[in-house]
């Protein structure tokens, strides 16, 4: 019992990290092969590509739309996640 209660304290810590990624910004341009250059709440510009989900959804986005990037926490691409 107290096994289980352990777990799933650790799952929610998990998700919970998750979310502290995850930013808003602008489209600003879009890229070939589902890229775009996004410019984040904080003034600064990042890649991103667009999540899968997304993609077999066939949810489109343009440039000026404001969408929810998860950043890469070694700085890399980051991923849209949603289209605000």
């Amino acid at each position: 019992m107290i096994e289980l209660l352990i777990q799933s304290l650790k799952i929610m810590e998990n998700k919970q990290q998750e979310n502290e990624s995850i930013v808003e910004g602008t489209v600003i341009e879009a890229l070939p092969n589902t890229m775009f250059r996004i410019e984040l709440q904080d003034g600064n510009e990042q890649l991103a590509y667009l999540a899968g989900k997304m993609r077999i959804h066939r949810i489109k986005v343009l440039v000026g739309d404001k969408v929810s990037v998860k950043l890469d926490p070694y700085g890399g691409k980051g991923r849209v996640v949603k289209r605000l």
